[in-house]
């Protein structure tokens, strides 16, 4: 006899999740642990951690996914630990061991070493990295033991800075905390990091702390959310403009409100800006993000009305 499987009804739900990924757990499953328990009809996370990293995931309800690419395209924060001396096959702690040397680095050297790689550089993304090439990820290739040529690729280091510089444990583990451009590889930074030193290094351990404006402060673990009824989960939820919290803020009337729903473009008197968030007349209702250009604003992401009239009613 065949279990009838219960299928579990979704709901429209809105906003951002702040989710605490736990080590050994893909981003794609976190966030359909984490759909699951929001019951939610749609859902996207904004921009993939390995499994061997740990920290802020943001992951992006109903209206929320519009603006998903927005944090995906935001500089990010990480605070690593690197292991001197040791080489592997994938840059990180879950590779076979390439070469082992000595170490001898102190805490000059070390920052010598990192303030060497801030600003704009060049990285040659890892084999071992989802990166796309002839349709297949690069890690597919490494698995089957084939290495395929990569371009490299310009990221910006803004900041690496080195927390309890003068109390660092053994002189071979370091932790660096790292603000950068999307698209930059810590792995490769560690690598890069241990052959300025001269003994090579590998990436121990990551956790993001940081995506645009949005902080590991404030997120949350699958175990919490776990815990909580649905209630207190949703009491949980940014609502989507948290996303663009950094861009300027533009408030419409009702009337004109209506009309940039509609993809109307409205005249302002303010200067020409790149992002803007836009607001109708009542204190949640976010409409969507737009630009200013010529004294016209322009929408570029809208929400549906069903969307804003969601936002209302939360």
């Amino acid at each position: 006899m065949q279990s009838t499987r219960i299928r579990i009804p979704k709901r429209a739900v809105h906003g951002v999740l702040l989710l605490d990924k736990p080590l050994g757990l893909s981003s794609n499953d976190a966030l359909q642990r984490a759909k699951r328990l929001y019951r939610a009809e749609k859902a996207g996370h904004t921009g993939t951690l390995d499994p061997l990293a740990t920290g802020l995931l943001p992951l992006c309800f109903g209206a929320a996914t519009k603006f998903a690419q927005i944090s995906l395209e935001a500089d990010k924060a990480y605070r690593a630990t690197l292991k001197l001396g040791i080489t592997t096959t994938t840059a990180d702690a879950e590779g076979d061991v390439v070469e082992r040397s000595t170490v001898d680095v102190d805490a000059a050297r070390f920052e010598a070493a990192c303030a060497r790689m801030v600003g704009e550089i060049e990285q040659v993304p890892p084999m071992h990295s989802a990166l796309k090439r002839d349709g297949k990820a690069l890690y597919e290739y490494a698995r089957a033991g084939v290495e395929v040529e990569r371009e490299p690729r310009r990221v910006t280091i803004h900041r690496i800075d080195i927390p309890a510089l003068d109390t660092q444990g053994d002189d071979d583990t370091w932790v660096i905390d790292v603000r950068c451009s999307k698209g930059t590889y810590i792995r490769t930074l560690a690598e890069d990091i241990g052959r300025a030193l001269g003994c090579g290094a590998h990436l121990a351990a990551l956790r993001r702390t940081g995506s645009g404006p949005l902080t590991l402060a404030r997120a949350h673990t699958l175990a919490e959310l776990d815990a909580l009824d649905e209630a207190a989960r949703d009491a949980l939820l940014l609502r989507p403009d948290a996303l663009v919290e950094d861009w300027p803020e533009i408030r419409l009337g009702d009337d004109d409100a209506g009309r940039f729903l509609s993809g109307v473009r409205r005249r302002l008197a303010l200067p020409d800006a790149e992002r803007v968030r836009v607001y109708g007349p009542q204190p949640r209702a976010f409409l969507g993000g737009a630009r200013i250009a010529g004294g016209e604003l322009i929408s570029t992401r809208l929400l549906s009305p069903v969307e804003v009239q969601g936002l209302l009613g939360a």
